[in-house]
């Protein structure tokens, strides 16, 4: 009798732990965070400055970097440059880019410009207007030499059509100073993405 009992007694606790590893638990609702998300970074550097902020965005988010080449490099002298920039941007010139990245396989790209004359490089340009954002989010990131963000962030949100555009953009002076890791950090831990 002690026999049949304990037989009982381990069927019943063994049907119930049976059931209890059958239950399944509804998976939780997906957060907007860097974990589930496709991230491109692509950016255009003259100097250096915008590759040292897309490199920490990288390192912040696991996102790959896109380097924005311009088929004719620019003059490596500052005046010179000064005058091709000037003459892009007066001309409305959208310099052809020698390298190309399928953006259709990214959810959110950021998008790293120098200021020039008051806007944006004219390669980055080239890239927001020649690649399809429809359904993506861009998030601007903008290095400058003094003279901060103009209306940069509106005229990617203009030429990158159908995006979903978040600001406010990260807008450091030149590549930042000692607190710009933290800075960079913490916008990112603040985008809704």
């Amino acid at each position: 009798m002690k026999k049949l009992l304990l037989i009982f007694v381990l069927i019943i606790t063994a049907g119930i732990a049976f059931a209890v590893t059958q239950q399944s638990t509804p998976p939780a609702p997906e957060e907007n965070t860097v974990s589930n998300k496709k991230i491109l970074i692509a950016y255009f550097s003259w100097s250096g400055n915008t590759k040292t902020i897309a490199e920490k965005i990288q390192t912040l988010t696991g996102g790959e970097l896109y380097e924005i080449v311009p088929e004719t490099p620019y003059p490596t002298d500052r005046e010179e440059l000064t005058v091709t920039a000037a003459e892009e941007k007066e001309k409305n010139i959208n310099p052809p880019i020698k390298n190309t990245v399928d953006i259709a396989n990214y959810d959110v790209i950021f998008i790293g410009t120098p200021v020039w004359w008051y806007t944006m490089a004219s390669p980055v340009r080239t890239f927001l207007t020649t690649n399809n954002f429809e359904d993506k989010t861009i998030i601007p990131f903008i290095t400058h030499g003094g003279g901060g963000e103009y209306s940069i962030t509106e005229e990617m949100g203009n030429f990158a059509k159908g995006a979903k555009l978040l600001s406010p953009a990260f807008v450091v002076h030149e590549a930042g100073n000692i607190e710009t890791d933290d800075e960079l950090k913490n916008w990112i831990d603040n985008l809704e993405f």
